[in-house]
């Protein structure tokens, strides 16, 4: 073990909006297999929502919401954005959902002792910070901030800072969950010497513009230069970042499970039969590989 890290491997979750049900499929799928022992657990955006319920350990509710709800117009709509300026209703899914119609396991959550973080955009500086969540439902916010969309969400203010969905700065966070050279440290995290890297996108996939092309032209950030600026050089960042990643998949550092055909569900699909395929594909492509799963976990 290299000296202040872990020989447990960290788990790392990309985010993706609705895409996320195929990290859905292959987190069900580990903890019913009991494949749970991960040093610390980092998810942006859908994959902080993720990673949420894999801490809380309830198999199957990030499915079973999405499913339910997506033609709700309090969920994920024009509506919602109109009338809250969040697209993904934050009172609704943070709120109803959370506490009522769906509940968090809140005991079995803040019992957890695996670190987990949710990685957003500070606004003001263009850059990423990893916040712990530690205890629901007061660090609940924190969540959300990772999974609130340039244009379509409203700045989440936390102590000060000005946060937004964490994929334009960091998509993948495995550099500082390993503490890879040049990656921010993160106070009271140790580093581990590998990730399981659970990726919404198919291997050959590269960025472009998208949705940040949106957020330029809305001129809705002209105050914050720096923020302009990553949301300008996400797609380069981001391939850039892909490319390390298979790196390290080829040093055996980083086990990553992507899926193996492209993705057509978009980030607000709502044709259920394509999202509990993509579901089914994430359960398919874990059981497929649980040998190595169980083998990666297990060197340690």
């Amino acid at each position: 073990m290299s000296a202040g890290k872990t020989s447990v491997p960290a788990l790392v979750l990309e985010g993706g909006g609705f895409r996320g049900m195929f990290t859905a499929g292959v987190l069900d799928v580990l903890q019913e297999r009991g494949l749970t022992g991960f040093s610390s657990i980092w998810g942006v955006s859908a994959g902080a929502i993720n990673g949420s319920n894999f801490r809380s350990r309830q198999i199957g509710r990030t499915m079973r919401d999405i499913l339910a709800f997506r033609d709700d117009k309090r969920f994920m709509s024009l509506w919602s954005f109109a009338r809250t300026g969040d697209i993904a209703g934050a009172d609704f899914m943070y709120g109803e959902v959370q506490d009522r119609l769906d509940p968090c396991d809140v005991d079995a959550f803040n019992s957890s002792e695996t670190p987990f973080f949710a990685v957003v955009s500070d606004v003001t500086f263009g850059a990423p910070d990893y916040l712990p969540v530690r205890r629901y439902p007061e660090d609940l916010v924190k969540v959300r901030a990772s999974a609130s969309l340039p244009t379509v969400s409203r700045i989440v203010e936390i102590d000060g800072h000005r946060y937004l969905d964490g994929g334009t700065t960091d998509s993948i966070p495995y550099e500082t969950a390993m503490g890879l050279p040049g990656a921010r440290e993160v106070e009271g995290h140790v580093p581990a010497e590998r990730a399981l890297v659970v990726l919404t996108r198919d291997r050959g996939y590269v960025r472009g513009a998208g949705s940040e092309a949106i957020a330029l032209k809305s001129h809705r950030y002209d105050r914050y230069p720096y923020y302009l600026e990553a949301l300008r050089t996400r797609g380069e960042r981001y391939n850039a970042q892909r490319e390390r990643l298979w790196e390290l998949e080829r040093e055996g550092c980083c086990l990553v499970i992507a899926p193996e055909e492209p993705v057509e569900v978009g980030s607000s699909t709502r044709d259920g039969e394509s999202l509990l395929s993509l579901y089914i594909a994430g359960r398919r492509q874990a059981e497929a590989r649980l040998a190595e799963i169980d083998a990666f976990l297990c060197a340690c």
